[in-house]
């Protein structure tokens, strides 16, 4: 069995969703939302996203972690703060250890619903299918949790090339 932490970066909310996996198989454990205030000069924030997300992780003591990638955005500035919070979210989950690997937008989409055009409410639905038990998690958890989805997917996938392989 393995513990994965998804992640779903930004600097005012940062979705997380702990999933655990046997085989095919996989279970809720927890989800939430770091929410940091839009007050407070931007080392300040970092420091408060760095903490809430290495207290969860001490908590829940995952051994992957899996990030969204960011999208960029037309507003440069929007871009570079969301890239700041991606970057604590990244170091905060190495620091503790953490195998981390990223997934684009589509990516998360096509493994949680079979398509990369699915809109946010699409992917809801399914991770509250796959998941029973997380309820109605709030949108941001409910992306890390399908963050989390997608990385049990594919890890699935390439244990079974390494197997066909011989490694």
């Amino acid at each position: 069995m393995i513990r994965v932490l998804g992640l779903d970066p930004g600097l005012r909310h940062t979705g997380w969703g702990i999933v655990e996996a046997d085989g095919s198989s996989l279970r809720f454990r927890a989800c939430g939302v770091v929410r940091v205030a839009a007050e407070g000069s931007l080392a300040l924030r970092l420091q408060r996203l760095h903490d809430s997300l290495a207290a969860t992780i001490r908590d829940f003591r995952p051994v992957e972690a899996a990030v969204e990638e960011t999208v960029v955005n037309r507003n440069a500035g929007s871009s570079l703060k969301l890239g700041h919070a991606r970057g604590v979210v990244l170091l905060t989950a190495a620091r503790a250890g953490l195998t981390v690997h990223e997934y684009g937008a589509k990516t998360v989409k096509r493994a949680v619903t079979g398509t990369g055009a699915a809109d946010k409410r699409q992917v809801a639905a399914m991770v509250r299918m796959l998941l029973p038990g997380c309820g109605t998690p709030v949108a941001d958890a409910a992306d890390a949790l399908a963050v989390a989805i997608c990385h049990v997917h594919h890890r699935a996938g390439r244990l079974l090339l390494a197997k066909a392989a011989g490694r």
